[in-house]
């Protein structure tokens, strides 16, 4: 294995210091986070003290929490109902979203005990989609899988997981994902996007290099 280039602290201070990021790129990457993690408020407030123009509306941002909040505790119908209102052509034209939605008011159902809803339901608006795309069909098929078993505790985590908050959590992210991607916005703020660039861009830099890695609680420290 070829033996690693040792890089000093100085050294890699002094590269850092060289780049050069502006403020206003800063402010921008704040208020995209800002944007699209649904922070209205801080974002309004953020905009007049940096002087910057809003990349949307911000009551569009408070249209999608409510949906996310929606969704959270359960009330499907109202999601759908606010994404409509929003814009209806995301469920329109996104089939496998709405399928998404169908198959947690599917889930909601099977939570609350109601299982003759859940049947019908199941029967009249998700059997017809299933039998028109597989990958819809084997989704239901896990669905309907959680009233083979006397309590979610019994069934395989594939099956039980569907009952956890992180799945009405998921279904959230997807329907924020859709509604930022109609309004021309991307599906992950841009300062992830970057952390996620630099995680990457160390774990290869390491296999060739001994450098100061960042420590975001710390700051850089040597490796």
């Amino acid at each position: 294995m070829p033996q690693k280039v040792p890089i000093r602290k100085e050294e890699w201070e002094r590269r850092l210091h060289e780049v050069h990021v502006t403020k206003n790129d800063l402010n921008r990457l704040i208020m995209d986070y800002l944007v699209i993690e649904g922070y209205k408020v801080s974002a309004e407030e953020f905009s007049q003290e940096a002087g910057l123009s809003p990349p949307v509306d911000f009551e569009s941002i408070e249209g999608r929490m409510n949906i996310r909040e929606a969704l959270q505790r359960g009330d499907v119908e109202d999601a759908i109902t606010r994404v409509n209102d929003l814009n209806p052509e995301i469920l329109d034209t996104n089939p496998a979203l709405y399928f998404r939605l169908q198959q947690q008011k599917l889930i909601e159902y099977i939570r609350q005990g109601r299982i003759a809803e859940a049947l019908q339901f199941a029967q009249e608006e998700l059997a017809p989609r299933g039998q028109e795309n597989p990958e819809f069909l084997s989704e239901l098929e896990n669905t309907m899988a959680l009233l083979a078993f006397e309590s979610s505790k019994s069934a395989p985590e594939s099956i039980s997981s569907l009952l956890s908050p992180n799945q009405r959590m998921k279904t959230a992210g997807e329907v924020n994902a859709a509604i930022l991607e109609s309004f021309s916005q991307g599906k992950e703020s841009k300062l992830v996007a970057l952390l996620k660039l630099l995680c990457w861009g160390e774990s290869m830099l390491e296999e060739r290099a001994d450098f100061p890695k960042v420590d975001f609680g710390e700051g850089p420290s040597r490796h």
